[in-house]
């Protein structure tokens, strides 16, 4: 029996006869061959001829019942060709899954080791010269928003749709925190979602050692959820670089905040420059603001969306019932999914920086020159920055916890660790509360593992 390794998109190739029996009750020399072909990366099953027909249960697809649970796409071909031997009936079966079955965790980079770039080098550099390539002895294009100053008006709605999302994110987590017990580390950043805390040794806090790596458990807050990411404040995107003696006069906030106002979001506290021309560009790094003098004064306009505040602590009331809490959970997922996706496609158009050695973010062109990163060999940098794109994780960190199959079950065992997944936090304190669980998130999550009762149990598991 030979087997082809598993693809996201496999072409099966299923060879039947018109007179064969079911594969439970077939006798030894009856069971199908399955072989695969290295071209067709598929799977060939021959039937032999003495048995009877597979049309009922092929037709239906009920011997693939479990390839449709776990793939998105799965069609069979009503047509079938004969092949060579005329006993047999080829069928050709298509299965896509664009979200594998089970997925390695998110890898956690040591403070000693700079973040990968989001581009390799060795591409970014391919396509820089085919870009110069492709502008020899072409006439220069004008520049394009945002890089003439301007702002991409299409993009305004949603940037204003990841600003409210990221509000009604903070203030139904503030309300699904009293009715979902979260716990968090008093001496590192670990945290975890339920009544009891896992046992796992991975404390790395202070005095770690001592504790032999357990952790000690206390009540999480929404920050802990939320890592604070900040960013400064630029009253003009394309102005001068922040210099290290201004660092304590910028006003610093969260760096999706100052996404969505680079991309047009009006915030009264917190001014920006808005330009009505493009810049006029007298050099590479050099160029003036265009004349608009002629220009009537701008009128200030209400927001294209109603904008939403955040609510304080003392307002905010836990659900009455199951169902509150079940809706309330789809709303904080739905707007979890939301600012994520809106903030990815903002930031294809709006560049954000990251430290290759901290967390440090900037949203901006170019990163500011304040000489504060502690990281690994800053010494050597002078405490400057290594500025490199960043990712999404970056920008919204989403904080990977164990995933706990039953809440009200028996808690999570220390030597059963490998049998058990994660999930961003968000998602895990939603699905505790009774929302489903996204399509995206399975894989990590291990849903389909079988969680032995005891070490014993799992020690027998081949």
């Amino acid at each position: 029996m030979e087997v082809a390794p598993p693809l996201n998109s496999v072409h099966c190739r299923l060879m039947r006869n018109p007179g064969c029996s079911h594969l439970g009750k077939a006798a030894p020399t009856s069971v199908p061959a399955i072989s695969s072909s290295s071209k067709s990366r598929g799977f060939r099953i021959s039937f032999p001829k003495n048995t009877d027909s597979l049309k009922s249960s092929f037709s239906g697809a009920g011997a693939l019942g479990s390839l449709k649970h776990y793939c998105q796409r799965f069609s069979v071909p009503s047509t079938s060709s004969l092949s060579s031997d005329r006993s047999y009936q080829q069928y050709v079966v298509t299965i896509r899954n664009d979200h594998p079955q089970n997925a390695d965790f998110p890898r956690t980079y040591s403070r000693k080791e700079k973040k990968p770039f989001k581009v390799p080098i060795v591409e970014m550099r391919r396509a820089a010269r085919e870009r110069l390539k492709k502008r020899k002895d072409q006439p220069r294009k004008p520049v394009s928003p945002p890089k003439n100053g301007l702002v991409v008006k299409s993009l305004i709605p949603l940037a204003y749709n990841v600003f409210n999302a990221r509000i009604t994110l903070i203030n139904n987590l503030k309300t699904l925190l009293k009715v979902v017990p979260v716990l968090a580390c008093g001496w590192c950043g670990e945290i975890h979602v339920g009544p009891v805390g896992h046992p796992f040794k991975s404390c790395k806090g202070p005095n770690s050692s001592m504790r032999k790596g357990h952790h000690e458990w206390t009540n999480a807050t929404i920050e802990d959820i939320l890592p604070p990411v900040e960013a400064y404040h630029l009253f003009d995107r394309l102005g001068k670089r922040i210099s290290h003696d201004e660092r304590f006069s910028i006003p610093r906030i969260p760096a999706v905040v100052e996404l969505c106002i680079q991309a047009g979001v009006e915030i009264p506290d917190l001014p920006t420059k808005r330009r009505r021309k493009p810049i006029i560009r007298i050099g590479k790094k050099e160029f003036v603001d265009a004349d608009e003098s002629e220009l009537p004064d701008p009128i200030p306009e209400a927001p294209i969306i109603p904008m939403l505040t955040e609510l304080p602590d003392s307002q905010t009331l836990a659900p009455s019932d199951d169902e509150e809490k079940l809706l309330l959970a789809e709303e904080t997922l739905q707007a979890w999914e939301k600012m994520r996706h809106g903030s990815k496609k903002l930031m294809r158009v709006y560049p954000v920086r990251v430290c290759g050695y901290c967390p440090e973010v900037h949203v901006g062109p170019t990163g500011h020159k304040a000489q504060n990163c502690g990281e690994h060999k800053h010494q050597q940098r002078n405490g400057q920055h290594g500025w490199q794109s960043a990712v999404l994780d970056d920008l919204i960190p989403p904080r990977y916890v164990w995933h706990v199959p039953n809440a009200d079950g028996r808690p999570l065992q220390r030597e059963l660790i490998s049998f058990y997944g994660k999930a961003p936090v968000v998602v895990e304190i939603c699905v505790q509360a009774g929302a489903n669980v996204p399509e995206q998130y399975k894989p990590t999550m291990r849903l389909d593992v079988g969680i032995p009762l005891d070490v014993r149990e799992a020690e027998m598991v081949v």
